[in-house]
């Protein structure tokens, strides 16, 4: 099992299109090279210490969620076959190969769409404040981590450098128009309500997730990542029990850890001990090969 962990990349023959907590994005024209590396970032900094496979398996996931969801709606993927990326990219194969992706570039809209399916994260926290989420009235009494009566669209705006915030719909509708975000809600619903029914199926509980879409050819399609543990809560289905936080295969174990540490949230974040990055390893791999079946190639 290889040890080698990529937190940034720097090619001088290359246009750095965008650097986010975790992806590094490079302009190709009318593409994109999008690269997943091993970073990962809590309350909002980026950690010091990468997390082996992290990377390849956010890429590997959203490959897979592409294909699965495609009947649904469009998406920017083109390829993360490495050997199908154009010739100026081969010579940095041993880098991009498995992690990253070529794509369409498209016009993202400024919003975040979120589905929730469960009672948790900061829903739950407006829930005990409000008894609402994103001002949607919920009935009263239910649980943390429980089921909500049915999914909800919660979307907040898009950003790269502050916390995101939640918005309701009306404000979605004023920065893109009614008949596009009545489109994103409806999308991105039917996307959530067919992954949770195949993730239970694997043995995992989706309890929300995040897309986002843009405009290619004035049409809208799906885009950045798609239904990974950096993007949704993923729970184990055989230790789920409503009332209470639940187990995850997402980075919550790492923000539990950091909670405990002292930590003040404020950089510099403080390096992870040896045993929480291979314990977070071992949750990202056990994410892919439950919802795919598959051990990841390069692991």
């Amino acid at each position: 099992m290889q040890k080698n962990v990529l937190l940034s990349t720097d090619f001088k023959d290359m246009k750095l299109y965008k650097r986010g907590k975790v992806r590094d994005v490079y302009g190709l024209g009318d593409k994109l090279l999008i690269i997943s590396t091993d970073r990962i970032s809590c309350f909002d900094v980026v950690l010091p210490s990468g997390i082996p496979y992290k990377g390849l398996v956010l890429t590997a996931l959203s490959c897979f969620w592409f294909g699965f969801i495609q009947d649904i709606v469009a998406h920017h993927l083109i390829t993360c076959d490495i050997n199908s990326f154009p010739k100026e990219l081969q010579k940095y194969r041993t880098i991009l190969s498995g992690r990253s992706m070529l794509v369409k570039k498209t016009k993202p809209f400024p919003v975040e769409c979120v589905v929730r399916g469960y009672l948790s994260g900061s829903g739950w926290k407006e829930y005990q404040a409000a008894q609402s989420i994103c001002g949607i009235k919920l009935p009263a009494g239910l649980k943390e981590s429980e089921k909500l009566p049915e999914i909800l669209f919660t979307p907040s705006t898009k950003s790269d450098t502050s916390h995101d915030l939640n918005i309701d719909q009306k404000i979605v509708e004023g920065l893109i128009g009614e008949d596009t975000a009545s489109k994103l809600k409806e999308m991105s619903i039917k996307i959530y309500a067919k992954a949770i029914q195949y993730a239970l199926s694997r043995g995992i509980i989706i309890a929300d997730a995040k897309f986002e879409f843009g405009i290619y050819d004035d049409k809208i399609i799906l885009i950045d990542e798609a239904l990974t543990p950096d993007s949704s809560r993923f729970w184990p289905l055989d230790q789920y029990k409503a009332g209470k936080p639940q187990s995850s295969f997402d980075k919550q174990f790492v923000r539990d850890y950091l909670e405990d540490s002292g930590w003040n949230k404020v950089p510099p974040a403080p390096q992870l001990p040896k045993e929480i990055i291979e314990k977070t390893t071992q949750k990202y791999l056990e994410a892919y090969k439950k919802l795919t079946g598959k051990e990841l190639k390069d692991a």
